[in-house]
């Protein structure tokens, strides 16, 4: 467990006009977003049953976010930033360089690590909406000038974490960001066919272990594709 860390995540300033994680109704409000998307879906969550819940006013809430896109945008970018600070965490203190990507990639599907700085996020909540929603984060129309705007930093940050790991265990691969961007949208992909679309992967939605079958298939990837077969190991 992460409880005896303390956890600080830099959230891009741009996506808020106050910062949520310094108030406590700021506090409140990601806490309930998050419910609420999770309980509604994101096309169905609005501000008003956000208000309601939290016994506030949609006034307030807009003093925060600008609209609830910006809001799930924010939300993405502060799991990004967990799971590269859970990445790098981690593998700290692990220096052979296929273990190092091998806790990467488990990571990437687990979400059972907790954080108790960080009460007011529910991190296995947020996982499952990352699962099933986070590509409308970034599959919009405004998603150019958002990406100048730099919300999408912090993924961009996480891949560039993974694709660094990749380079260590073979640094002539040539599509490093790719494979790593790649991991990450895999590892959802099959968490969310495997529960809702099952012949689109080879990973039963009902098997207790979910997460390491899909980290299995990860590591499986992550190794063929970088051609390395664990005998040629570049020192970290």
């Amino acid at each position: 467990m992460i409880n005896s860390v303390s956890v600080n995540l830099k959230i891009n300033p741009n996506l808020c006009l106050r910062d949520p994680q310094k108030t406590n109704l700021g506090q409140k409000i990601l806490q309930h977003s998050i419910l609420l998307i999770h309980e509604y879906g994101l096309e169905q969550f609005t501000f008003k049953k956000l208000a309601k819940r939290i016994d506030s006013t949609e006034a307030s809430i807009y003093r925060y976010f600008e609209n609830k896109h910006i809001l799930f945008i924010y939300l993405l970018n502060w799991y990004w930033e967990w799971v590269r600070f859970r990445i790098e965490l981690q593998t700290l203190n692990v220096k052979e360089p296929i273990q190092r990507l091998k806790t990467a990639v488990r990571v990437l599907v687990d979400a059972t690590q907790r954080s108790m700085d960080t009460a007011y996020i529910d991190e296995d909540i947020l996982h499952k909406i990352v699962v099933s929603e986070g590509t409308k984060g970034y599959h919009s129309i405004s998603v150019d000038e958002e990406n100048r705007e730099g919300f999408f930093l912090a993924y961009k940050a996480l891949c560039k974490v993974i694709a660094d790991l990749v380079l260590a265990i073979n640094p002539n691969f040539p599509y490093p960001r790719s494979l790593a961007s790649m991991l990450i949208e895999t590892a959802n992909n099959n968490l969310y066919f495997s529960m809702h679309l099952p012949r689109l992967t080879d990973i039963e939605g009902n098997d207790p272990d979910l997460n390491k079958k899909v980290g299995d298939l990860l590591e499986f990837i992550v190794f063929k594709l970088a051609d390395q077969d664990g005998t040629h190991v570049k020192d970290a």
